[in-house]
């Protein structure tokens, strides 16, 4: 499958529409730039073209198996990793002092939404991931944090999700919520 990734189309979004540079003033992206952000996206865009929408088809074809050596993936998507990982793709939006790039959440999208088009079997195991940095930060002790995230930021690990999967022990179905007004709004 080739893949061209819409470069053009994300910075017009990102610039004209979102007004993305604008994030400067909240002083956390002091040096978000126009050329920063083409940077990014072309070089997001190259591999999404060249290393992840050729191993689309072996993605869907050979999927990933359980053997007795471990999860053995398609061919070519070991490789791939080690590239994303290289490429510091996984901790894209995440604070720089935490081993992230700082980019803002914009960026990170647009970047998932180039993995994704490429290459939707791929994409989906930095997507798990970037849900298990978030929690850990927002909860977890600092303990667990530097247990962690280096780890998931580099891309050495990976995040994961039982919650929904039947071997985890968990029944969706049987969940019931209710939400309540507080008096403290």
């Amino acid at each position: 499958m080739s893949y061209a990734a819409p470069i053009r189309d994300i910075r017009f979004a990102l610039e004209e529409v979102v007004a993305i540079e604008g994030l400067k003033t909240t002083g956390q992206f002091d040096d978000l730039t126009s050329d920063l952000i083409a940077a990014v996206l072309e070089e997001a865009g190259r591999y999404a073209s060249e290393v992840l929408a050729p191993l689309n088809r072996s993605g869907d074809e050979e999927g990933s198996r359980l053997t007795e050596e471990g999860v053995v993936t398609p061919k070519g998507f070991k490789e791939a990793y080690a590239q994303f990982a290289e490429g510091g793709w996984a901790g894209a939006c995440f604070p720089e002092e935490l081993g992230g790039m700082g980019l803002p959440r914009a960026m990170a999208v647009a970047i998932s939404e180039m993995t994704q088009s490429a290459n939707m079997s791929f994409g989906l195991c930095p997507m798990l991931t970037l849900g298990a940095i978030e929690a850990l930060i927002a909860h977890a002790s600092d303990e667990l944090k530097d247990r962690f995230l280096p780890k998931l930021l580099s891309g050495e690990w990976t995040g994961a999700m039982d919650l929904t999967e039947p071997q985890a022990g968990s029944d969706l179905s049987a969940v019931r919520t209710k939400a309540t007004p507080r008096d403290d709004g």
